[in-house]
């Protein structure tokens, strides 16, 4: 073995180690939730953004709210009504008079300028209001007045939102939840998991959390997982499952043809590798294998596949279809 090598795997130990210790630290407030909890830190290491989708009362909020509760790094919380605007969220330009006299604009940011941003109840704002995050999730920026505004370099996105059946609710344009990495739906809890949130939270003792790192550590931690090995093998599928959910293509699984309207984007592929090399660092594995992009496919791919109207009039869910996706893509021999 190398010293390049030793030096690499002593780093993804460390990188195990640390990972463990957020996921340790948020399991002092949330109860449960392992999945969730570990898609969520996935998603801030990858460098991407989450949406939690479950009905109120979930813990939603309370999660994010303890994962920036043990990063050093500023937090904000956006809470979207109907009557949120966009400079709500991103800021605007006020005038303001010098003692001179003289009157100038200036920038007042808004809590867009964040490190970990909560975006409570996203799809509970209007269109036009959750269009103003798109810059800022894909570009790190805002602009405003034609100038352009770099956000942190740490930002990360959580957003929550209920089911679309819930009243008030707006469903998110295509073109943003493209911009997110994962989309977790969070189960209900358990008759155990209720037993223990209400020892937690109606007992006179309440759990707190400690800071663990500093943002810089995060993006050490997303610089490394880019550096684990995909074989040629194992990237061929993960592209052989993207275009599996193209109904129109040549590789389309048989669900996709029938049900899928529109399939997922490359940023869909970009979002499996990324996952999976970081599912892989977990696992003890130096390498990517078959297993890790089937591990992570759903949360990738479930918000990237929108459903054609058979496939709405019966009430076919994304996940089915991603699953019909891996096992389709997996017969197949090369991309076409």
């Amino acid at each position: 073995m190398t010293d390049i090598d030793r030096e690499l795997r002593a780093a993804l130990d460390q990188f195990r180690t640390d990972f463990q210790r957020l996921r340790s630290e948020i399991g002092k407030v949330i109860v449960g939730q392992q999945e969730i909890v570990d898609g969520v830190l996935i998603g801030l290491v990858a460098g991407g953004h989450v949406l939690l989708e479950g009905v109120p009362g979930l813990g939603k909020t309370l999660l994010v709210r303890t994962l920036a509760s043990v990063l050093e790094a500023p937090f904000s919380r956006i809470q979207f009504t109907p009557d949120l605007m966009p400079a709500d969220l991103i800021g605007t330009n006020v005038l303001v008079e010098a003692e001179s006299g003289a009157r100038t604009f200036r920038f007042e940011r808004g809590p867009v300028f964040a490190s970990v941003v909560l975006a409570d109840e996203i799809n509970r704002a209007t269109p036009k209001t959750q269009s103003a995050l798109l810059e800022a999730m894909q570009e790190r920026s805002v602009t405003v007045a034609g100038v352009s505004h770099r956000l942190n370099d740490l930002f990360f996105v959580l957003a929550t939102q209920n089911p679309l059946e819930m009243e008030g609710t707006y469903p998110l344009p295509e073109a943003q939840l493209d911009r997110f990495l994962f989309k977790l739906l969070v189960p209900f809890p358990t008759s155990d998991e209720i037993e223990t949130i209400l020892d937690r939270t109606t007992e006179s003792f309440s759990p707190e959390t400690n800071k663990l790192f500093e943002p810089m550590r995060v993006l050490e931690m997303g610089r490394l997982a880019r550096r684990i090995p995909i074989s040629d093998e194992v990237r061929r599928y993960a592209i052989n499952v993207v275009m599996a959910t193209h109904p129109e293509h040549a590789s389309a699984s048989p669900m996709a043809r029938r049900f899928v309207r529109f399939g997922s984007s490359p940023r869909g592929a970009q979002s499996v590798i990324l996952a999976a090399k970081i599912t892989a660092i977990l696992d003890g594995r130096y390498h990517v294998a078959r297993a890790d992009i089937r591990s992570v496919a759903p949360a990738c791919l479930r918000h990237r596949i929108l459903l054609n109207f058979e496939g709405q009039a019966e009430d076919v869910k994304p996940d089915a279809i991603v699953e019909d996706v891996l096992d389709h893509a997996g017969e197949l021999k090369a991309v076409a």
